[in-house]
């Protein structure tokens, strides 16, 4: 089938009552079958053609991860539109610029909090006719002419349906593959994002393609917390979801995504580096609290899961004892390290988006997980290169997939080609001439080099840098993510100044707070924690750590411990969690000259909103600190990446 709706009514027809998705509420998983699926999908198509959508329109969501989502995805498609998906944390400006530049007529809104943020900017979208809500509670009160109940829609389509048979039928066999499934928003690092056009046979295309090098077999378990606005989760959730018939799970809440995750135990996972840094983080805790003979236990399991992992991602064959001893070290001490963090099914797993430390790899590999590194963008379906079975390179993002075309332009810009490559930016054809080319190839902005024909990322092209000093390249990206490899640190923002590279830290408040409590030392808040004196000498020693991986040139020279973490909310990241370097020039810039130069603290203002709606401003005074010499290293040490002790 060559559309998403073709496909969705194909596996109904073939495994009606297989299980397409489940969502959990009040502790209770909700099953759909396929069948199910596809009857509601065709109900809500015709309550949303009675509302005046049809062919070429955009339909945006705003909303949690919930089965309502897809359903109106599917819907709009079968209808010969496309969805735009917002994500649930998106506040003001970020709504209006998406819903305004799609020119959305109709938005399917989650609950109470999404409907409000809607109807605080409706007086500046004058094309939004309708709201759409799937959870109604909280708004049986409101007044609003144009707010629509999810069921309500449903139910006039379900009429609709029944006097109408054939109708729908006719409309989905007039939208084609090259027609447009979704519009996913860019990045936005530095600018307002861009909206990217992607059709189904774009989609479909990649889900065929990592599947030659990932068969993915029917019924394959996936839980989708990752917002479904973001093409990593369009990448697998939905497209990979309806070509090969995953069972998608639905969380219940944030709150329990890790308990959920280790009941439905997936097959299949795709995550971020920071969940994954987060799973380390969670097991170095628990260890570190565990008594000496499960730390040694664990400990020497690790060793023998490491060898066996060192043959595996190098394909070769490990001898008999080794694995003889490595079925005794996986009983006792990896197997239930995987249960407690729900992969223990696992057949094969993602990260992307960013960097991911070798030293995670090795300890997910070791570990028995077989984590692969991606990459792609969002014009590209989101993935255009992977790591292979039997040839993981942790330094590199692996090989061109089936179907891909990869070569490095003449000034060292990827540039890559396939089937997948977006149809274009919606309503900006000048940017869609920038990102591709006549001959087809898509202009990722992004430096890097081959390694034996493995794909090595250096930066945005744009932001690789020449240091004054010996005219070395070199990216801020690389530095932050040589310092992010830290369990101890959530963020980092290099800088290069005059007298050579200084850096920004957030501090990751569960290892550095799980640290402070085995060690006696007190706090109250995230700044009392990242002001003590022992913290910045922690830091320090990790500074240094890193500092002896990086040329002499791009050294960290000093750094400072931010008194707050980075907040997608105050701009300073983007809601994929990529720091935007421009705000954070502009907002800590007395900070950042005072890195540069000699002083020893520096003093910012702040403003503190509390929950009664008040405010405060506070002035924090911020200590600026340098890195341990590298030399001192070499008496201590090395720590276990599985641990935060020594």
């Amino acid at each position: 089938m060559s559309t998403f709706a073709g496909l969705l009514f194909a596996r109904a027809a073939e495994h009606p009552q297989a299980i397409a998705m489940q969502e959990k509420r009040y502790g209770v998983w909700q099953p759909l079958t396929w069948a199910q699926y596809a009857r509601r999908v065709r109900e809500f198509a015709h309550g949303l053609a009675g509302l005046g959508i049809g062919r070429g329109d955009v339909v945006a969501v705003l909303g949690d991860n919930r089965p309502e989502w897809l359903i109106t995805e599917l819907a709009v498609q079968c209808l010969g539109g496309a969805v735009v998906g917002v994500y649930p944390t998106s506040v003001g400006e970020e709504i209006l610029h998406v819903l305004s530049l799609a020119e959305v007529r109709i938005v399917v809104a989650e609950d109470q909090e999404q409907v409000d943020k809607l109807i605080r900017l409706k007086d500046q979208l004058p094309k939004l006719a309708t709201i759409v809500y799937y959870d109604p509670r909280g708004l049986a009160g409101y007044p609003q002419p144009y707010l629509e109940r999810f069921t309500d829609i449903e139910a006039v389509g379900a009429e609709k349906a029944k006097a109408q048979p054939a109708w729908l039928d006719d409309r989905v066999a007039m939208v084609g593959p090259d027609d447009t499934a979704i519009i996913c928003t860019t990045s936005g690092t530095t600018a307002r994002p861009k909206l990217a056009e992607l059709s189904h046979a774009n989609l479909i295309a990649m889900a065929e393609h990592l599947a030659e090098i990932d068969p993915v077999l029917p019924g394959y378990r996936y839980v989708s917390f990752l917002p479904l606005a973001w093409i990593g989760e369009q990448m697998l959730a939905v497209a990979c979801g309806l070509r090969h018939g995953l069972t998608l799970s639905f969380p219940e809440d944030a709150a329990t995504q890790r308990t959920d995750l280790r009941e439905i135990a997936p097959d299949l996972m795709f995550s971020p580096p920071r969940i994954w840094e987060s799973m380390l983080s969670e097991v170095q805790v628990r260890i570190d609290e565990a008594g000496w003979l499960k730390r040694h236990v664990f400990g020497w399991a690790y060793e023998v899961g490491d060898r066996m992992a060192a043959h595996r991602t190098a394909g070769r064959v490990p001898g008999v004892p080794l694995r003889i001893v490595h079925r005794v070290a996986d009983a006792v001490g990896l197997r239930p390290v995987r249960d407690q963090l729900g992969l223990l099914r696992i057949s094969r797993c993602y990260t992307g988006g960013a960097p991911l430390s070798p030293d995670v790899f090795r300890f997910f590999h070791a570990l028995g997980v077989n984590l692969k590194q991606i990459y792609g963008q969002t014009e590209i379906c989101g993935i255009a290169v992977a790591h292979h079975d039997g040839d993981l390179r942790f330094h590199t993002v692996g090989a061109a997939i089936p179907g891909t075309e990869l070569r490095i332009s003449d000034d060292g810009e990827i540039l890559l080609r396939s089937p997948s490559v977006f149809r274009g930016y919606l309503h900006d054809p000048q940017a869609t001439a920038a990102a591709t080319d006549p001959d087809g190839w898509l202009h990722t902005g992004d430096a890097g080099y081959l390694d034996d024909g493995h794909l090595v990322v250096i930066d945005r092209q744009a932001d690789v840098l020449h240091h004054p000093a010996d005219g070395s390249r070199f990216s801020n990206a690389f530095i932050e993510n040589k310092l992010k490899f830290s369990p101890y640190v959530e963020e980092a923002v290099a800088f290069l100044g005059r007298h050579g590279i200084t850096a920004i830290l957030c501090l990751d408040p569960a290892t550095v707070g799980a640290w402070a409590e085995r060690t006696r030392i007190g706090y109250t808040t995230y700044t009392d924690l990242a002001a003590q004196p022992p913290v910045a000498d922690l830091l320090a020693a990790e500074i240094a750590r890193a500092n002896a991986d990086l040329p002499a040139s791009m050294r960290i020279r000093r750094f400072v411990l931010l008194h707050k973490q980075l907040d997608p909310d105050d701009d300073e990241i983007t809601r994929t969690r990529k720091v935007r370097r421009n705000v954070i020039a502009t907002r800590y810039a007395d900070v950042i000259a005072a890195l540069d130069g000699d002083e020893p603290a520096v003093d910012v203002h702040t403003t503190v909103a509390y929950q009664d709606g008040s405010a405060a401003e506070r002035a924090i005074t911020l200590t600026i600190h340098r890195p341990i010499d590298i030399e001192k290293l070499a008496g201590q040490p090395r720590r276990p990446v599985w641990s935060g002790r020594a």
